[in-house]
């Protein structure tokens, strides 16, 4: 048997939490750091994930925005917008481009931590020891960071067998699907519906809840999806999927039942988007003694523990809610434990805002008003269309709304949700005031620069 070699902190995965843990600890405090690696350096974001496919998405919105010529007064520029065709080379280059300036910019980060960076599938063979490839390797510290990947449902007849597209291969295509069908109808699935659409595609969305974006609101909810349909994204929803026949990529047949009928829908594609599950079934957690949930995810802590002293979870392994800068506050978590400082209440009670990157934009921070229904929690409601936030009407497009829950009888802001243009960028200043507890009329009384889409905070706050 090899002779272990001993690390201060190894990394299984080096995806969003682990990766700043070994350059925090790396290059400020000179921590002796290795992370396990088996295939996409960086992980999934940078990759296969979040930022490809919102340079897929942009791409989209170009595409779109050139057929929209007219609108703009651009249309004696544009001949026949209506009938362009996209060539799926270029939006899949440029991607291809983007990732590879990423995979740069990550080798450079863990060269400059001095982070040693091993390739390859790694297994606990103890507590605290893993193999990788022949090597043993040991750390102070240990960070399990696998990740998720995508939940192909195998009960559901021919669909494995169909070869299904995941978020994975789908950004990975080069022709354009002439109709693609979609199972999910959640983040997922929504983004490249619209994006596919406004690439040229026949798209169906399948959800088998009652509505889409079930955790939304429904007023939300209503107006995404009269968007999503005004731009030609067909959605079918309290559907179950009996089967699946033919092949991904040549021609496939999904047999739903809806509101007790049975139809067949045909396409080119077919895209699973019906949630993931954690990579935590071949790492050897069982031998290690590391605990996990029903679900399979990592046993942790607020602070991130495992069941195993000095062994962590972040991410999406570890149960936590699957957004990559959730993932960055799981390594200030568990930074703060190696550093024997642990953060006060560690992943308790912290904020997890979201956006939704269809156009609009779907962003939110907080409580949902049916949430605050359901636990009982009185609240005041602001609310504004989004003609009132005046830059929307300089892009030409004031669909969507904006809208806060405050405090019944004091002035604390429970929760905000906006759909418009940008929407995302409106949440910091939304958050802060949450985090600080201070009162919304703070925000109201705010002077923000005219006409920015912050500027329409100081209408929706005064609305109350």
């Amino acid at each position: 048997m090899a002779q272990p070699q001993h690390y201060d902190v190894l990394v299984i995965g080096t995806g969003e939490g682990g990766k700043y843990v070994t350059w925090t600890l790396g290059s400020k405090h000179g921590k002796k750091c290795a992370l396990v690696e088996r295939r996409y350096l960086g992980g999934a974001c940078p990759n296969i994930a979040c930022l490809p496919s919102k340079n897929f998405i942009h791409s989209a919105s170009v595409a779109y925005d050139v057929r929209q010529a007219a609108s703009y007064g651009l249309g004696s520029f544009v001949a026949n917008a209506d009938g362009l065709k996209v060539n799926m080379t270029g939006p899949e280059q440029r991607k291809l481009d983007m990732v590879a300036g990423l995979k740069d910019l990550h080798e450079g980060l863990f060269q400059g931590a001095n982070n040693e960076v091993i390739h390859g599938e790694a297994k606990f063979i103890g507590p605290k020891t893993v193999e990788v490839g022949g090597r043993l390797l040991t750390g102070d510290a240990v960070v399990i960071n696998t990740g998720t990947r995508a939940f192909v449902d195998s009960s559901v007849p021919g669909l494995a067998e169909s070869k299904p597209l995941t978020h994975v291969e789908i950004l990975d295509l080069d022709v354009l699907p002439s109709h693609l069908i979609i199972l999910g109808g959640g983040y997922v699935g929504l983004e490249f519906a619209q994006a596919y659409r406004r690439f040229g595609s026949q798209v169906t969305v399948i959800e088998k809840h009652e509505r889409v974006l079930g955790n939304e609101d429904k007023d939300v909810v209503d107006a995404l999806v009269d968007i999503l349909t005004g731009e030609g994204v067909r959605t079918i929803t309290s559907a179950k999927v009996e089967n699946v026949t033919g092949t991904s990529g040549a021609s496939v047949e999904v047999s739903i039942n809806a509101a007790g009928q049975t139809s067949t829908i045909t396409g080119s594609h077919i895209l699973v988007a019906t949630g993931r599950v954690p990579n935590t079934d071949s790492i050897g957690l069982e031998e290690a003694g590391i605990k996990l949930t029903a679900s399979k995810h990592v046993k942790v802590d607020e602070q991130l523990k495992t069941s195993v002293e000095g062994v962590f979870a972040v991410g999406d392994c570890a149960g936590s809610p699957y957004f990559t800068h959730i993932g960055f506050d799981d390594f200030r978590v568990v930074y703060s434990n190696i550093m024997g400082t642990p953060k006060p209440g560690g992943t308790a009670d912290r904020q997890v805002p979201s956006v939704l990157f269809t156009s609009h934009e779907l962003a939110h921070v907080g409580l949902r008003e049916q949430e605050a229904k359901a636990k009982g929690i009185k609240y005041r409601l602001g609310k504004v269309p989004m003609a009132a936030f005046l830059r929307t009407r300089t892009k030409g497009d004031s669909r969507g709304f904006a809208k806060v829950l405050v405090e019944e009888t004091g002035e604390k802001i429970l929760g905000f949700t906006a759909l418009g243009f940008s929407a995302g960028e409106l949440l910091p200043v939304v958050q802060l005031a949450m985090k600080l507890g201070i009162s919304y009329k703070e925000i109201a009384d705010l002077i923000i620069v005219h006409p920015t889409m912050g500027e329409g905070l100081v209408g929706l706050f005064n609305s109350l």
